[in-house]
């Protein structure tokens, strides 16, 4: 690595605090600069250090944590852009969020002239991720980066100059395992989420909640499982059922003392019994002592200290949340005084120096004279830590790595850990405590009794150790074969009792020993159930879930589902560990994952009503109706071109028809009504190439064969932009769906249905362009134009058939008659040319006495009715002029959008005059 040119290396931390101290100790504050960056946190450092032998210029800065987060497309990312199971195959994309662009321009701008990019992320498997972020962003300005990892467990000289001088490589399989741990929890996290809420919150009313519309109920692959085991506890204490038992209790006083005898049975549930054995104890109450056993007893000292074992003692201890617990350990970590504090490692490896770190604490007036002794040979007190089995390979045993009497800036909970770690730490290097146990048995008429006592010989560890103790007893001295009459020897009843609510300690315990989560995540779960209104902790840091918390549970349990169980994400933790060993590749882990929960996922839809009765147990119905309850959401289809603000979503209402509307109604009523034919609509990911503006999703159509034209293919890929021809001749062949008001399926209705286009609820939608009346289309219209009229209908003589000339290309169409459920027996002209879709109906051309504008051939995106239902919605109240450009019509109509409502800024595409869209243009026949 040694060279005689000058390297300029860029050093990436995770905070700006790390940065700082990682500057301060490699420059040891000799020709330190400091300069901002782009962000005004991150600072730059800049200083000259020797790398086994090369000369580095050396620029520290820093991120905030991930530089780049994970999340669906744009057109997924709205709650109701799209079906929630979709989300399982949704593209996914990582990026650099809008709140961190000026620290990624910080480490392009930097790395630009760098030859080294060294990686001081945490050295865990989330801190491994976060460095290929980095990496990411640096090389797409510098591809020639030669890239360091440095690793080290505490902000101390002798870590920090170590791992500058054996620099690594980074692990890819680390940062592979969070990938897929990030992508799992997003798309599981997200569609249970908005299936809960969506279906849930509008349907109850929730009494926790101030504002219902933003009430989340979120769904997390470990948060659940987590209060699965709160529910759990709850269940097992509710369903309790106090059963009285008896025992029998014997006490002896003697000179030396008292000794109570325990009986050996512990205790009968029948009564009876019980009395028989007290009633042969009373009448033979002389006890003879069986044995005496004497034997040295050693307490423990605790294993090295890891995270969880750390938030457990904190919580047992001083009753200190987890989450608060880490909070503080971070911040002793930064200042340097406690070495990494997430971390699954309680043992030592052989080349860490325990000696010194003892040595650092001989000064303290607490436990500085513990600290000497252990260094003292001939005290006898030091010894070897024990080995708990667990090494994450990354970082040691928390244990204190600078000495601290107390500083001025410390909260009393900072004094609390700090006091803890330095503590657990000397106690784990010191022997066990000693001392001398005695167990006396005794037989009263052929039962057994026994009694304990204990002494302690040698405190060790528990004189550094405050917080646990060794009680005992000691007993009167007993021989064997002695006999004595019993001071006390009675009948005692007494229930059982149910096990109490989980503590924090209980609920880590509960999580570490699953699988659910790591030990940097644990705390998160717990404290987003708070959060959540999912579980409640009282004083004593024990939890209870809310009505909610339960109620979501038992309506999965009712489904047979153990979602809420730890098994699927303990099997889910362990295959993410494969990954970082390499043992299993990361997308076959996606894959198996997604798999197996989409289909929990679409069954748990399918049985809904469980939840829903669940929740009725607990909720009162509201009568709020959320849109998922009027509309099956679909995917996104384009941009609403009216308000500008939401999007235009694929919708099948409860009746089986199908429209597309706008996500910001009410406020925006824009809707495109489909063909009442269409069975199956789905939205591809192809785009039209001719609407504007785009993208436009072009959707994919199954008709009725049934009910659309012989001449016209059940399968169909359609644009709803308005160039889609056909499209636009099945909806004036087969009506659309939105004209069932009654909500009967559109197949039931009969041909007296009426044939006009109003929404439910909405009788606008019938009311002419020209006249304002309702009973016709504007089409139909008697005041509509005056020109292009088709001639009246001829007799074919050689067919017998009716007819009239096709208005485009003169072409004679027959008079044919419709099949459909909406306008079945009905009769209609239609064009046989496939350049030409002239069409009318034969009941207009009579009724309008051969005033009749007729539909025009093919023509450009903006000329079809389907474009003025699309483009609908919440009018501006202006009234336009409707006639020709000469301005020979007046000026007192109202052009009007597919909810009824007057639309501003359309004009037609044929002639220009906004009054009107093309296809009721009067001038449209007269085209050639």
């Amino acid at each position: 690595m040694a060279g005689s040119r000058t390297i300029r290396a860029l050093n990436v931390a995770e905070k700006p605090s790390v940065a700082k101290s990682v500057a301060k100790i490699l420059s040891r504050d000799q020709g330190l600069r400091v300069r901002e960056g782009r962000s005004r946190y991150n600072k730059i450092y800049e200083f000259n250090y020797v790398i086994r032998g090369q000369p580095c210029q050396m620029l520290v800065t820093s991120v905030t944590g991930h530089l780049m987060e994970l999340e669906f497309d744009e057109r997924y990312r709205k709650w109701y852009s799209c079906d929630p199971a979709d989300l399982y195959q949704a593209p996914v994309r990582k990026h650099v969020p809008e709140d961190k662009i000026d620290i990624k321009r910080t480490l392009q701008e930097e790395v630009r002239n760098c030859q080294w990019l060294v990686l001081w992320l945490d050295c865990d498997r989330e801190g491994e991720n976060i460095a290929f972020e980095v990496v990411e962003v640096c090389t797409e300005t510098n591809r020639y980066l030669d890239i360091w990892r440095a690793r080290f467990s505490a902000l101390i000289d002798r870590e920090i100059h170590e791992a500058v001088q054996n620099l690594v490589r980074p692990n890819q399989l680390f940062a592979e395992a969070v990938d897929a741990r990030q992508e799992i929890d997003l798309r599981i996290g997200a569609s249970f989420t908005r299936f809960q809420t969506m279906l849930l919150r509008d349907a109850f009313n929730f009494n926790f909640a101030t504002d219902d519309k933003n009430l989340i109920l979120s769904y997390g692959p470990c948060q659940f499982p987590t209060l699965g085991f709160v529910v759990e506890r709850y269940w097992e204490i509710q369903s309790h059922e106090p059963e009285e038992f008896w025992t029998i209790n014997c006490s002896h006083n003697s000179d030396e003392g008292t000794a109570t005898f325990n009986w050996v049975r512990g205790h009968l549930f029948d009564h009876s019994c019980a009395v028989v054995i007290y009633e042969m104890c009373v009448q033979e109450p002389t006890a003879t002592v069986t044995k005496v056993r004497q034997q040295e007893k050693l307490k423990y000292p605790p294993h090295p200290l890891n995270t969880i074992e750390l938030e457990k003692r904190a919580s047992r201890y001083f009753r200190m949340s987890s989450e608060h617990t880490m909070k503080v350990a971070e911040e002793l970590y930064q200042s340097g005084f406690i070495s990494y504090p997430r971390t699954e490692t309680d043992c030592f490896s052989v080349r860490t120096d325990l000696h010194a770190i003892v040595q650092e604490q001989q000064g303290h007036p607490a436990w500085g004279s513990f600290a000497q002794r252990l260094l003292d040979p001939g005290a006898g007190l030091w010894r070897n830590p024990s080995n708990g089995g667990h090494d994450d390979k990354a970082h040691p045993p928390i244990h204190p790595t600078k000495f601290s009497a107390g500083e001025s800036g410390w909260s009393q909970d900072h004094h609390k850990l700090y006091e803890l770690v330095v503590r657990h730490f000397l106690a784990c290097v010191s022997q066990p405590a000693v001392g001398a146990e005695t167990i006396v048995e005794i037989d009263i008429a052929g039962e057994l009794f026994s009694a304990s006592g204990r002494v302690i010989i040698s405190r060790n560890y528990l004189d550094v150790y405050r917080f646990e103790t060794w009680g005992g007893s000691l007993l009167p001295t007993y021989v064997f074969g002695q006999q004595f009459v019993p001071t006390t020897l009675t009948l005692d009843s007494g229930v059982t009792r149910p096990p109490p609510l989980l503590s924090e300690a209980d609920l880590l315990s509960c999580m570490d020993k699953a699988g659910i989560g790591t030990d940097a995540t644990m705390h998160d779960h717990i404290k987003k159930l708070l959060d959540r209104f999912y579980a409640t902790q009282d004083a004593n840091t024990r939890f209870a879930p809310t009505n909610l918390g339960e109620a979501l549970v038992m309506g999965y349990d009712d489904m047979g589902y153990e979602l809420w169980k730890p098994y699927l994400r303990s099997m889910m933790e362990g295959d993410m560990k494969d990954v970082s060993m390499g043992m299993k590749a990361k997308n076959d882990v996606l894959t198996t994952c997604l798999q197996q929960m989409k289909l929990c996922f679409l069954d748990a839809r399918l049985n809904k009503t469980k939840l829903l009765e669940a929740m009725e147990v607990f909720f009162d119905r509201s009568n709020r109706s959320g849109p998922v309850e009027q509309n099956m959401i679909g995917a996104v289809v384009r941009r609403c071109i009216l308000c500008q603000q939401y999007d235009m979503v694929l919708k099948r209402r409860p009746d089986g028809n199908f429209m597309v509307g706008c996500l910001g109604f009410p406020q925006c009523r824009n809707v495109v009504w489909l063909p009442g034919s269409v069975a199956e609509a789905i939205v591809t990911n192809n785009t039209c190439s001719s609407c504007l503006p785009g993208p436009v999703f072009l959707i994919q159509f199954k008709f009725r064969r049934l009910e659309i034209p012989p001449s016209y293919s059940v399968d169909h890929l359609g644009c709803i932009g308005g160039c889609d021809e056909t499209l636009r001749q099945l909806m004036e062949i087969c009506g659309t769906g939105a004209r069932n008001v009654s909500g009967m399926p559109a197949r039931a209705r009969g041909s007296s249905a009426s044939s006009g286009n109003n929404p439910p609820g909405n009788t606008r939608q019938n009311a002419c362009a020209y006249c304002r009346q309702i009973g016709h289309a504007s089409n139909d219209c008697l005041q509509g134009s005056q020109s292009g009229r088709p001639r009246p209908p001829s007799m074919n003589m050689a067919s017998g058939e009716s007819s009239i000339p096709c208005n485009s290309c003169g072409t004679p169409c027959a008079l044919r008659t419709a099949n459909t459920a909406n306008n079945r027996g009905r009769r209609f002209y239609s064009c046989q040319s496939q350049e030409c879709n002239f069409f009318m109906w034969e009941d207009a051309l009579n009724n309008r006495a051969g005033g009749v504008t007729a539909a025009p051939a093919r023509t450009n995106a903006s000329t079809s009715a389907f474009a003025s239902g699309r483009r609908g919605g919440r009018g501006h109240g202006q009234s336009r002029g409707r006639g020709r450009r000469g301005g020979a019509r007046g000026t007192d109509f109202t052009f009007v959008s597919a909810t009824g409502d007057a639309v501003s800024g359309r004009r037609c595409f044929s002639c220009g005059d906004p009054s009107h869209f093309a296809n009721t243009c009067p001038n449209r026949g007269m085209q050639t």
